[in-house]
Protein backbone atom coordinates (compact mmCIF):
# COMPACT_ATOMS: atom_id res chain seq x y z
CA UNK A 1 0.00 0.00 0.00
CA UNK A 2 2.78 2.72 0.77
CA UNK A 3 4.65 1.54 -2.77
CA UNK A 4 1.52 2.35 -4.60
CA UNK A 5 1.11 5.85 -2.35
CA UNK A 6 4.32 6.71 -2.69
CA UNK A 7 4.05 6.13 -6.48
CA UNK A 8 0.78 7.96 -6.80
CA UNK A 9 2.02 11.12 -4.80
CA UNK A 10 5.48 11.11 -6.51
CA UNK A 11 3.80 10.54 -10.17
CA UNK A 12 1.03 13.00 -10.03
CA UNK A 13 2.97 16.04 -8.99
CA UNK A 14 6.12 15.36 -11.46
CA UNK A 15 3.57 14.62 -14.59
CA UNK A 16 1.64 18.02 -13.30
CA UNK A 17 4.91 19.61 -13.19
CA UNK A 18 5.20 18.85 -17.05
CA UNK A 19 1.94 20.16 -17.37
CA UNK A 20 2.39 23.29 -16.09
CA UNK A 21 5.59 23.91 -17.93
CA UNK A 22 3.67 22.94 -21.18
CA UNK A 23 0.67 25.62 -19.98
CA UNK A 24 3.33 28.30 -19.00
CA UNK A 25 4.70 27.74 -22.46
CA UNK A 26 1.44 28.41 -24.02
CA UNK A 27 0.54 31.45 -22.10
CA UNK A 28 0.02 34.44 -23.62
CA UNK A 29 0.07 36.75 -20.62
CA UNK A 30 3.41 37.14 -18.84
CA UNK A 31 2.23 37.14 -15.68
CA UNK A 32 -0.07 33.74 -16.12
CA UNK A 33 3.60 32.51 -17.29
CA UNK A 34 5.06 33.30 -14.21
CA UNK A 35 2.34 32.15 -12.34
CA UNK A 36 2.44 28.56 -13.76
CA UNK A 37 6.15 28.04 -13.78
CA UNK A 38 5.91 29.17 -10.28
CA UNK A 39 3.36 26.18 -9.50
CA UNK A 40 5.43 23.76 -11.85
CA UNK A 41 8.51 24.31 -10.16
CA UNK A 42 6.68 23.62 -5.95
CA UNK A 43 4.79 20.54 -7.92
CA UNK A 44 8.70 19.28 -8.87
CA UNK A 45 9.79 19.73 -5.19
CA UNK A 46 6.57 18.15 -3.90
CA UNK A 47 6.90 15.28 -5.87
CA UNK A 48 10.61 14.88 -5.25
CA UNK A 49 10.80 13.03 -1.49
CA UNK A 50 8.63 9.56 -2.47
CA UNK A 51 11.18 9.49 -5.65
CA UNK A 52 14.19 9.36 -3.87
CA UNK A 53 12.62 6.83 -1.33
CA UNK A 54 11.29 4.84 -3.98
CA UNK A 55 15.16 5.11 -5.87
CA UNK A 56 17.04 4.56 -2.18
CA UNK A 57 14.75 1.45 -1.58
CA UNK A 58 15.82 -0.49 -5.05
CA UNK A 59 19.24 0.89 -4.23
CA UNK A 60 19.30 3.08 -7.25
CA UNK A 61 21.83 5.46 -5.80
CA UNK A 62 22.62 7.62 -8.77
CA UNK A 63 19.27 8.41 -9.07
CA UNK A 64 18.43 8.64 -5.36
CA UNK A 65 21.29 11.02 -5.43
CA UNK A 66 20.39 12.75 -8.70
CA UNK A 67 17.30 13.54 -7.78
CA UNK A 68 17.94 14.98 -4.46
CA UNK A 69 20.97 17.27 -6.55
CA UNK A 70 18.07 17.87 -8.75
CA UNK A 71 16.14 20.50 -5.77
CA UNK A 72 18.78 22.77 -5.29
CA UNK A 73 18.24 23.30 -9.71
CA UNK A 74 14.25 23.30 -8.80
CA UNK A 75 14.99 26.14 -6.00
CA UNK A 76 16.61 27.85 -8.12
CA UNK A 77 14.11 27.53 -11.17
CA UNK A 78 11.73 28.55 -9.07
CA UNK A 79 13.37 32.07 -7.70
CA UNK A 80 13.94 32.53 -11.63
CA UNK A 81 10.42 32.40 -12.31
CA UNK A 82 9.76 34.53 -9.34
CA UNK A 83 12.69 37.34 -9.47
CA UNK A 84 14.12 36.88 -13.14
CA UNK A 85 17.23 35.09 -14.05
CA UNK A 86 19.78 37.89 -12.81
CA UNK A 87 18.68 36.07 -9.00
CA UNK A 88 21.23 33.24 -9.96
CA UNK A 89 24.19 34.83 -8.83
CA UNK A 90 23.00 35.54 -5.24
CA UNK A 91 22.47 31.26 -5.11
CA UNK A 92 25.75 29.67 -6.56
CA UNK A 93 26.24 27.57 -3.60
CA UNK A 94 22.88 25.44 -4.59
CA UNK A 95 24.52 25.04 -8.03
CA UNK A 96 27.57 23.48 -6.25
CA UNK A 97 25.45 21.67 -3.73
CA UNK A 98 23.84 20.12 -6.51
CA UNK A 99 27.03 18.97 -7.78
CA UNK A 100 28.39 17.69 -4.65
CA UNK A 101 25.19 15.76 -4.13
CA UNK A 102 25.80 14.07 -7.82
CA UNK A 103 29.34 12.53 -7.16
CA UNK A 104 28.32 11.46 -3.55
CA UNK A 105 25.51 9.56 -5.37
CA UNK A 106 27.74 7.72 -7.92
CA UNK A 107 30.65 7.00 -5.94
CA UNK A 108 27.92 5.68 -3.46
CA UNK A 109 26.68 3.25 -6.42
CA UNK A 110 30.19 2.23 -7.57
CA UNK A 111 30.76 1.67 -4.49
CA UNK A 112 27.88 -1.15 -3.55
CA UNK A 113 28.11 -2.32 -6.97
CA UNK A 114 31.38 -2.60 -7.37
CA UNK A 115 31.78 -0.14 -10.33
CA UNK A 116 29.05 0.43 -13.30
CA UNK A 117 27.88 -3.25 -13.56
CA UNK A 118 24.26 -3.38 -14.02
CA UNK A 119 21.63 -2.19 -16.44
CA UNK A 120 19.74 -0.23 -13.70
CA UNK A 121 22.83 1.90 -13.11
CA UNK A 122 23.22 2.58 -16.51
CA UNK A 123 19.64 3.36 -17.12
CA UNK A 124 20.29 5.50 -13.72
CA UNK A 125 22.63 7.15 -16.09
CA UNK A 126 20.57 8.02 -18.02
CA UNK A 127 18.15 9.49 -15.60
CA UNK A 128 21.29 11.21 -14.04
CA UNK A 129 21.87 13.10 -17.50
CA UNK A 130 18.15 13.91 -18.59
CA UNK A 131 17.30 15.28 -15.05
CA UNK A 132 20.26 17.62 -13.98
CA UNK A 133 21.20 18.57 -17.14
CA UNK A 134 17.10 19.40 -18.01
CA UNK A 135 16.41 20.80 -14.43
CA UNK A 136 19.37 22.84 -14.83
CA UNK A 137 18.77 24.22 -18.81
CA UNK A 138 14.94 24.14 -17.66
CA UNK A 139 15.63 26.47 -14.27
CA UNK A 140 17.97 29.10 -17.25
CA UNK A 141 14.89 29.25 -19.13
CA UNK A 142 17.00 27.65 -21.87
CA UNK A 143 14.49 25.24 -24.67
CA UNK A 144 17.18 22.55 -24.38
CA UNK A 145 16.19 21.70 -21.01
CA UNK A 146 13.40 19.77 -23.11
CA UNK A 147 14.86 17.61 -25.12
CA UNK A 148 16.88 16.73 -21.50
CA UNK A 149 14.12 16.00 -19.61
CA UNK A 150 13.07 13.31 -22.45
CA UNK A 151 15.90 11.52 -21.93
CA UNK A 152 15.58 11.75 -18.63
CA UNK A 153 11.56 10.07 -18.46
CA UNK A 154 12.98 7.54 -21.01
CA UNK A 155 15.50 6.24 -18.76
CA UNK A 156 13.24 6.83 -16.04
CA UNK A 157 9.91 5.07 -17.48
CA UNK A 158 12.47 1.76 -18.82
CA UNK A 159 14.32 1.76 -14.82
CA UNK A 160 10.47 1.76 -12.85
CA UNK A 161 9.37 -0.87 -15.79
CA UNK A 162 11.82 -2.95 -14.47
CA UNK A 163 11.41 -3.14 -11.12
CA UNK A 164 7.52 -2.87 -11.35
CA UNK A 165 6.75 0.43 -10.29
CA UNK A 166 4.18 0.67 -13.29
CA UNK A 167 2.31 3.92 -12.08
CA UNK A 168 5.28 5.52 -12.23
CA UNK A 169 6.48 4.35 -15.61
CA UNK A 170 2.95 5.39 -17.14
CA UNK A 171 3.49 8.99 -15.37
CA UNK A 172 7.20 9.55 -17.16
CA UNK A 173 5.47 8.02 -20.77
CA UNK A 174 2.59 10.79 -20.36
CA UNK A 175 5.04 13.18 -19.12
CA UNK A 176 7.06 13.33 -22.32
CA UNK A 177 3.91 14.19 -23.97
CA UNK A 178 3.59 17.63 -22.30
CA UNK A 179 7.42 17.63 -22.60
CA UNK A 180 7.33 17.13 -26.10
CA UNK A 181 4.56 19.89 -26.66
CA UNK A 182 6.01 22.73 -24.44
CA UNK A 183 9.76 22.49 -26.32
CA UNK A 184 7.72 22.55 -29.67
CA UNK A 185 5.53 25.85 -28.84
CA UNK A 186 9.10 27.24 -26.93
CA UNK A 187 10.41 26.43 -30.40
CA UNK A 188 7.43 28.46 -32.57
CA UNK A 189 7.72 31.44 -30.27
CA UNK A 190 11.50 31.76 -30.81
CA UNK A 191 11.18 30.83 -34.74
CA UNK A 192 8.43 33.95 -34.84
CA UNK A 193 10.25 35.99 -32.76
CA UNK A 194 13.38 35.40 -35.05
CA UNK A 195 10.85 36.14 -38.13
Amino acid sequence: MLNLLLQVWGGAFYLLNKILFSRAERSLNLQTQKSRLMLAWICYLIGLPPWVFIFISEHNWIAAAVETSGAPAMIMGLIAARHGQESFHEHAWLDRLAKLTVIAGLSLSFYDFGGLTTLNQILELGIAAGFLVGTYLMARQKPQGYFWLIVGNISAASLMMRQGYYVLMTQQLLSMIFVVDAYWVRQRKGASHNA
